[in-house]
């Protein structure tokens, strides 16, 4: 398989790689079966998170004695010194691993966060001794505010930069991928699929691989899905102008502000699945699925209109989404 350099890394990856923070959605049995199945495929770049709950002890259960054969990223939301030596230690001992290819800043934010990490106590000052130390090879930066990590790029003290790209969401090509690539930071897609929710997605990936210093991490939970992302690696071509009027055509019946079922706004207060909410109210309004949404709306156990406003869920929402209002819409259609 095609292999390309992950910038001043000198990791070359396979350019559809492994994003595993679907995989805290499996069980233990069905995440070690997506996993073997991705490195037998020739995947050998698995991006995972603190964050993404059981994914890094997975990982470690399952993919820890093949560690040669793939590198392996992972993320912390610690901003201090202190918190992400822990974090740093806590990974190595999930993973089962004495060193981490690429350890990353997670979801830089506000401008709050990215003063805090880069403070003489911050985060980035703990990467550098763990570095230092051997525990870790490279660091990495992530992110949804593009601002926010060209700031952070410009201080040169990056080796990659992970961002939402797809073709909904193009604003990383305007200025930051552009930067990274020029400064030989490597670039790492996430999101490259909306989270599951662009569906033409051989499309998608081969929009995203026809810039071709760019490294795609879709999300995978289930062999199938395996096979078919890689399937656009094989005898790659461009997109043809039919392709690119269809692709362009659900972008924009999708539109930019949508749930990506990233996870980050859980848990709810009030026990309220909100990403389920947002997918049900989806095929409810755009695929005319009138009967059976509601069906299997009736069966939740906390629905849209327990919500009590708190808004919780908005500071930790990367897209920034009106969760509340939307809430109400979903009560108002659903019950």
């Amino acid at each position: 398989m095609e292999k390309r350099s992950l910038g001043r890394t000198g990791l070359m990856v396979t350019p559809i790689s492994f994003g595993a923070l679907p995989v805290q959605r499996c069980t233990f049995g069905e995440a070690g079966a997506v996993l073997q199945a991705a490195l037998d495929a020739g995947i050998n770049f698995i991006d995972t998170a603190r964050a993404y709950t059981d994914s890094e002890e997975k990982i470690g259960r399952y993919a820890a004695s093949r560690r040669k054969e793939f590198y392996l990223a992972t993320k912390s939301l610690a901003r201090t010194r202190e918190a992400m030596l822990m974090d740093i230690d806590t990974s190595l001992q999930m993973m089962r691993t004495d060193y981490i290819d690429l350890y990353q800043i997670h979801n830089i934010k506000v401008e709050q966060d990215l003063n805090a990490v880069m403070a003489p106590s911050g985060a980035l000052a703990a990467l550098k001794e763990a570095k230092a130390a051997g525990k870790i090879r490279h660091i990495g930066i992530t992110g949804h505010n593009f601002g926010l990590l060209v700031q952070a790029l410009k201080s040169n003290q990056f080796d990659t930069v992970q961002a939402p790209f797809n073709c909904v969401e193009q604003g990383a090509l305007t200025e930051l991928f552009p930067l990274a690539r020029s400064m030989d930071i490597g670039c790492i897609v996430m999101k490259p699929l909306g989270g599951g929710l662009i569906e033409s997605a051989d499309l998608a990936l081969r929009f995203i691989l026809e810039n071709d210093y760019l490294v795609a991490i879709p999300g995978m939970d289930r062999v199938e899905q395996i096979a078919a992302n890689l399937s656009v690696t094989r005898d790659f071509q461009p997109l043809s102008a039919a392709e690119k009027a269809k692709l362009k055509a659900e972008a924009e019946a999708l539109g930019p502000n949508f749930c990506r079922r990233c996870g980050y706004c859980l848990p709810c207060p009030q026990g309220i699945d909100i990403p389920t909410m947002f997918i049900f109210h989806l095929q409810y309004v755009k695929y005319g699925l009138k009967t059976a949404i509601p069906d299997r709306y009736a069966g939740l156990k906390a629905k849209a209109s327990a919500c009590v406003e708190c808004g919780e869920c908005e500071t930790r929402c990367p897209y920034n989404l009106p969760i509340r209002q939307r809430m109400k819409q979903v009560a108002a259609d659903l019950g």
